[in-house]
């Protein structure tokens, strides 16, 4: 491999007639990858010669900038998509209080949650969530993550994002959530069982480490999907990791972030996807990548009731594997949440929360059989399924039972 890298510099360096500093972007340690600058078209017909390259693609496309190609859509999809700030005051038909003083969604419900909690918690088990960071303000999320009912535990915060335009920047800007998207995804998966009449998460014992990899959930720029991709590499390289969890994509595949995923996947971790959530961009995409990736276990969300339908902005499709409850009948109203500030909640939406939530039932299936691989997990999960043993065409397996999985 060394060789071969060492080849396709010198053809690089050569007919781009340029310094290793400015055509050399980056190497991965992990990964056969590496990011360079080339501005000449020689330079791509001669790699284009050679038998020992995967793959060649644009590292800074931006496919919802072109918005003459593409008038519908445009930038703005990008911009902010998924982010928010907001609290909201949790209606009371949506949440059912237990002890200590926690709330629990309506939607745990229906997937016998409390019922599984009886069985498993989640502990001893480390949940990692790829998004936009955690609040530093919730302090449920960090210095009392370990309070009420929730012991024993780890929050870790990491940052793998360059918040630039240019690819050239370096300097991660911490870890820290701008977005308020990635904290409400690790709070209904981790959130304590606390006693100040907030929203619990489905694993609420076990440990949390999350990664800011993006600015927002559209994984359109050079630096989100480098952050997505060092962050699937460094929770595939901790061994105490055991479920990632990830509800951000993009509807194009990206080549790094595909090596990311298949990385962590051979480290024995099971990957769990959002199959989508449109918003101006509107649901023509089907399952998005990477949860189309064979790899990845693809989530959408559906609405409460008998029947099975999408939730307003949920993606479906036959790469679904799974779906949550998570938009009620009559209020529209999704899932209660912890808020990005402290002593507050909120509701969320979309494939996001569903997947999160997916990641959370894992987690307790997990805690129960420690001894178990990613393989038995997930099969134990279809079995308790609504469609077990075949599949819907656009819904997978349906709806988790959680607690006949962790019986």
């Amino acid at each position: 491999g060394r060789e071969i890298k060492a080849r396709l510099k010198s053809i690089i360096l050569e007919s781009e007639k340029g310094s290793v500093k400015d055509v050399i972007l980056k190497e991965d340690a992990d990964l056969n990858h590496m990011d360079v600058v080339i501005k000449k078209r020689e330079t791509l017909e001669a790699l284009l010669k050679e038998q020992h390259i995967r793959y060649i693609e644009p590292a800074d496309y931006r496919y919802f900038d072109t918005v003459e190609a593409r008038p519908v859509y445009g930038p703005e999809v990008s911009s902010s998509s998924g982010c928010g700030f907001s609290s909201a005051t949790i209606a009371t038909a949506d949440y059912t209080t237990v002890t200590p003083n926690a709330r629990v969604p309506w939607n745990f419900y229906k997937h016998n949650i409390p019922g599984a909690w009886n069985y498993s918690t989640g502990s001893g088990i480390t949940i990692g969530v790829v998004d936009t960071g955690l609040s530093p303000q919730q302090s449920l999320m960090g210095s009392s993550f370990n309070s009420g009912a929730s012991s024993g535990r780890t929050v870790q915060r990491f940052g793998v994002y360059v918040d630039s335009i240019w690819p050239w920047s370096s300097g991660f800007d911490g870890p820290d959530d701008q977005c308020g998207h990635g904290t409400s995804m690790a709070s209904v998966a981790t959130a304590p069982r606390n006693n100040s009449g907030l929203p619990v998460g489905v694993a609420y014992n076990a440990s949390l480490i999350t990664y800011r990899a993006a600015s927002n959930v559209v994984l359109d720029g050079y630096h989100e999907q480098e952050g997505v991709k060092l962050a699937f590499t460094a929770l595939g390289n901790n061994n105490n990791v055991k479920i990632i969890s990830m509800s951000m994509g993009h509807i194009i595949s990206v080549g790094k972030i595909e090596d990311g995923v298949k990385y962590a996947y051979s480290k024995g971790k099971l990957i769990f996807c959002a199959g989508g959530t449109s918003t101006s961009f509107t649901n023509f995409a089907g399952v998005i990548f990477p949860a189309s990736m064979n790899e990845a276990v693809a989530v959408t969300g559906v609405k409460e009731g008998s029947t099975f339908q999408e939730c307003d902005v949920c993606h479906k499709g036959g790469k679904i594997d799974f779906t949550i409850v998570m938009e009620r009948a009559g209020t529209n109203n999704n899932v209660p949440v912890l808020s990005y500030y402290n002593n507050a909640a909120n509701y969320v939406g979309g494939s996001s929360v569903a997947t999160a939530t997916t990641a959370g039932i894992a987690a307790l299936v997990w805690a129960k059989n420690p001894g178990w691989t990613r393989d038995q997990v997930l099969t134990k999960m279809k079995q308790s399924s609504t469609f077990y043993p075949t599949k819907n065409a656009n819904f997978g397996h349906g709806n988790i039972n959680a607690q006949l999985a962790v019986q």
